[in-house]
C-alpha cells in the first residue's frame, strides 16, 4: 500500500509542472487526498465494512469535491488534476497511469445491478468536463476530449471529441495527409486542413476538395494515356510533379512551387 502511495505522489511531478515539492503535494493537492482516502475506503469495502467505507468516502468528498465510490477499482499511478466535480461510480474500473481532469463523470446509464460503469484501460486521459457513461471500455492510451459525452467503446490510441462523442481516426488522416499536402503544393497553397485531432468543418471541406482534385488529376492522366494509345496527338504540358518526398526536405514549400514553375517556363 505504501508503494502505491509513493507512486501516486511521484506521478504528480511527471504530469503537473506546477508541483514543486513533496510536502506541497501531500498537503495541498486534493486529488492526492481523494485517491488515498479511496484506497483505504476500498480496502474496507472489500472486507465488507460497507458503512465505514461509505462514510470515509463521504468525508473525502466533503474535503476534496471529488466523489469516488468505495467499490470502484483504481490502478496504480492514478492522477487527478484539480479534481473538483469528479464522480466515479461503483463498478468503474481504472487501469494504471490514467489521468482525469476536473468535472469528469464515469457514470452509469442504468438502474440495474451489475456492471454499469465504464472501464478505462492503462494510460487513458479524460479531459475536463467529459462524461463517460455506461459499461463501455475505453482502450489503452485513448484520449477523451473536454466536454465530450462518450457512450460507446473507444479503441486503443483513439481520440474522442464532441457530443455525442465521435472518434477522430488518426490513422486515416495520416494516410491521406501526404496526398493532400502534395496536391496543395502543386496548387501553390499551404494546406491548413491537415490537423489530426480537431474535426474543424472548414478544414474538412478543404481536405475533401484536395481529395477531389487529386482524383480528377489521376483520371485526367488516364484519359491522356488512352488517347495517346489511340493515336491522338496531344501536346505535352509539363506539370509540377506530385512527389511527397519533396515536401519533407528543409525548403519552404512555396519556394519549391515557385522553382518548379520557373523550370516549366524555361
Amino acid at each position: 500500500m505504501f508503494t502505491h502511495i509513493k507512486e501516486d505522489i511521484k506521478c504528480v511531478f511527471d504530469r503537473d509542472p506546477a508541483a514543486r515539492n513533496w510536502f506541497e503535494v501531500i498537503t495541498t493537492y486534493p486529488g492526492i487526498h481523494a485517491i488515498q482516502a479511496h484506497r483505504l475506503s476500498h480496502w474496507f469495502w472489500r472486507k465488507n465494512f460497507k458503512w465505514l467505507a461509505k462514510m470515509l468516502s463521504t468525508v473525502a468528498r466533503f474535503g476534496t469535491g471529488i466523489e469516488i465510490h468505495p467499490g470502484a477499482t483504481i490502478g496504480r499511478r492514478f492522477f487527478i488534476d484539480h479534481g473538483m466535480g469528479i464522480v466515479i461510480g461503483e463498478t468503474a474500473e481504472i487501469g494504471d497511469d490514467c489521468t482525469l481532469y476536473h468535472g469528469v463523470t464515469l457514470g452509469g446509464t442504468s438502474w440495474e445491478s451489475g456492471k454499469r460503469h465504464p472501464t478505462l484501460e492503462n494510460g487513458v486521459v479524460v479531459g475536463a468536463g467529459a462524461k463517460v457513461l455506461g459499461p463501455i471500455i475505453v482502450r489503452s492510451e485513448a484520449r477523451i476530449g473536454s466536454n465530450a459525452v462518450v457512450v460507446k467503446d473507444v479503441p486503443s490510441g483513439a481520440s474522442v471529441v464532441g457530443v455525442p462523442g465521435r472518434i477522430v481516426v488518426r490513422k486515416l488522416v495520416e494516410e491521406q495527409s501526404e496526398k493532400r499536402q502534395a496536391i496543395a503544393s502543386k496548387m501553390g497553397f499551404d494546406a491548413y486542413g491537415t490537423t489530426y485531432d480537431m474535426p474543424d468543418p472548414v478544414a474538412n471541406a478543404v481536405n475533401k476538395m484536395l481529395d477531389h482534385i487529386h482524383a480528377m488529376d489521376e483520371k485526367q492522366e488516364q484519359i491522356y494515356s488512352a488517347l495517346k494509345k489511340m493515336g491522338v496527338q496531344i501536346q505535352d504540358v509539363e506539370l509540377p510533379e506530385l512527389d511527397s518526398c519533396e515536401l519533407s526536405d528543409g525548403e519552404n514549400k512555396s519556394q519549391q512551387t515557385k522553382k518548379k514553375a520557373e523550370n516549366a517556363e524555361s
